[in-house]
């Protein structure tokens, strides 16, 4: 028996750089939007992508996860950082005339 070579797995499927490739033709061509209604059109390569991608996502193509986290976390600690650093301070009553 010959020795097999191990094919590398793909990370991303055919279809994923299928949709990524239509929706760059659409950049290109200046009719790829952000969304439905009146948004903008799409001018940067790497929205075109992600638009492509999220595309792809969703019709159930071969495409690795988004990567979720990040940005929550540095969110949170700024915002704690604001609210721990508050002082009450009790207010003065004036008598009024």
């Amino acid at each position: 028996m010959a020795a097999r070579k191990k094919s590398s797995s793909r990370k991303y499927g055919e279809a994923a750089s299928k949709s990524v490739e239509r929706a760059m033709k659409k950049r290109n061509a200046g009719t790829l939007k952000s969304g439905a209604g009146r948004h903008p059109k799409v001018k940067s390569r790497e929205q075109a992508i992600a638009i492509g991608l999220s595309e792809a996502r969703a019709k159930g193509a071969k495409v690795p996860r988004k990567k979720a986290g990040a940005k929550k976390s540095t969110a949170k600690k700024s915002t704690a950082k604001k609210s721990s650093g508050r002082k009450t301070t009790a207010r003065k009553k004036t008598a009024k005339k």
